[in-house]
């Protein structure tokens, strides 16, 4: 079985996905539209969530008290 090659994805894009769930778009049609995996998408919510941004949540702590 061959693996899927890793994509990356800019902050710009993974703003517009959080944008678009924050709209009410159903989580389902984003993922099958830009075709994510499920994994990503819940990780991007969930990093918005907690940090306001992308970044992982240890290193934002660690931003704001530096």
């Amino acid at each position: 079985m061959e693996k899927r090659a890793r994509r990356l994805f800019s902050k710009e894009f993974k703003e517009q996905v959080v944008k678009l769930y924050l709209a009410r778009k159903p989580r389902n049609e984003i993922i099958k539209e830009y075709k994510l995996t499920p994994s990503a998408f819940d990780k991007w919510i969930r990093q918005h969530k907690e940090t306001g941004s992308f970044k992982k949540k240890i290193t934002a702590h660690l931003n704001k008290k530096n």
